[in-house]
């Protein structure tokens, strides 16, 4: 119950910090069920509350689902968590560009470059980058 209390956990995670501490397979799943039934474990307020977190710190869409697979969420949870909206991860997209390098385009190809590299690791898509990128020349 402490680990419950301080933040929303997977079972996966919850199962492996259990063993951890040295519980036996069978108590910790019939733990595991138990805490579910009484809906103080949920996968999927697990998922709500990771991808808000991600999205808020500036990730993107590819590094939230793969922190998701990590945590042994499926992937038709993971694919309903993190839409694919294009209109919000444009607006997320270029939040998170102007937050680290301000509201100038890239003066260069080298700027280009690294400011392109600094959103892939974020998790964006090429393709979210690009229109970012696009956007970002028009408004000029």
């Amino acid at each position: 119950m402490n680990l419950l209390a301080r933040r929303e956990h997977s079972t996966r995670q919850l199962r492996r910090k259990l063993h951890a501490r040295g519980m036996e397979g069978a108590v910790v799943d019939d733990t595991l069920v138990a805490l579910a039934q009484e809906r103080l474990l949920s996968d999927e307020r697990f998922v709500e509350s990771l991808v808000r977190s991600r999205i808020a710190k500036g990730y993107g869409p590819l590094r939230i689902q793969a922190e998701l697979r990590e945590h042994g969420i499926g992937d038709e949870q993971i694919s309903n968590a993190v839409d694919a909206d294009a209109g919000f991860w444009r607006d997320r997209i270029m939040d998170v560009r102007r937050k680290r390098f301000g509201a100038a385009p890239p003066a260069d190809v080298n700027e280009r470059a690294k400011q392109m590299r600094f959103l892939q690791y974020r998790g964006f898509t090429s393709e979210q980058i690009r229109a970012a990128f696009k956007q970002a020349d028009s408004d000029e």
